[in-house]
């Protein structure tokens, strides 16, 4: 359980992590919160040559809004996240999805950018950030660059982020409407990882789905969006029939894992059971 040497830097800017990364490419590994780098470097599943810490940067730890949309900085931590007001009143599915994230350590100094950019397939932050349509902002010594979420996690432990590129800030669209989210989970009992996590945003105009964003994570090697629930919402009164009926479709097209805990068949019939209850919840939360 000790981790291979390595060379340690704590950037004082966001210029200076990109100009190091830049620098030693292949040969470095970007640390924001670390709860998933360290433990796979004490098991020398990876084994960077140079750590490069962002922590030091305080320019990117915020939540704004601005724009029409909510900012949020990469290195802002869950906690933060769990306790913003403007995210409570504006956007309170992450607040909830916060909520459900590991423990009170794990909340207090992971952060929102290092789970998006790891995307662990059972991760609770990229079901949400499926089902708002956010985008991330990718950042290198070209520039900026955006990738919508839909396009964001490609693969388990893989995103679309390039060589030297650094996820620097996710932005959600601001509601418009009547809006009413929801993440419910079923937590590991050992790892407090997602067996399964439905995250829901829907939006209603004249008691009917105007549109609708379901992200699940747990159930395949990465977090996907239920393009099938959000079709059978979307014009239809969210009635108790329309909810159980898109929810049957929690895991149609995906690709179904299976482990020690949960068989695929489990999966799929958990899938089911919490997207309606998550879609149920957010119906009643509609306002």
């Amino acid at each position: 359980m000790i981790p291979a040497s390595f060379d340690y830097i704590a950037a004082k800017s966001l210029d200076e992590a990109i100009s190091l990364l830049a620098r030693h490419k292949d040969d470095a590994k970007i640390l924001a919160g670390g709860h998933s780098l360290l433990p796979a470097m004490k098991l020398r599943l990876m084994q960077p040559k140079v750590l490069i810490d962002l922590g030091r940067i305080k320019d990117l730890a915020y939540i704004k809004e601005e724009g029409g949309q909510i900012r949020i900085g990469a290195m802002t931590t869950h906690f933060q996240v769990e306790t913003s007001d403007l995210l409570r009143r504006a956007c309170p599915l992450l607040p909830e999805t916060a909520a459900n994230l590991g423990d009170m350590q794990v909340r207090n100094k992971g952060t929102i950018g290092g789970s998006v950019a790891h995307s662990d397939p059972a991760a609770d932050w990229p079901p949400a950030i499926l089902a708002l349509d956010a985008e991330i902002v990718a950042t290198s010594a070209k520039g900026d660059r955006i990738i919508k979420a839909s396009e964001f996690f490609v693969e388990m432990l893989t995103t679309a982020l390039q060589p030297g590129e650094i996820l620097r800030e996710i932005r959600i669209p601001a509601a418009k409407g009547k809006v009413g989210q929801a993440y419910v989970k079923v937590r590991h009992p050992a790892s407090g990882f997602a067996v399964v996590g439905v995250a829901v945003n829907l939006s209603v105009d004249g008691g009917k789905c105007q549109s609708a964003g379901v992200g699940i994570t747990g159930v395949s090697p990465k977090a996907y969006r239920a393009a099938k629930v959000e079709a059978a919402l979307k014009g239809n009164p969210l009635d108790a029939k329309t909810l159980a009926a898109a929810a049957a479709h929690a895991t149609e097209g995906a690709d179904i894992s299976s482990d020690l805990y949960a068989s695929t068949e489990y999966r799929k019939q958990l899938a089911a059971v919490y997207t309606r209850r998550a879609l149920e919840a957010a119906a009643a939360r509609v306002k």
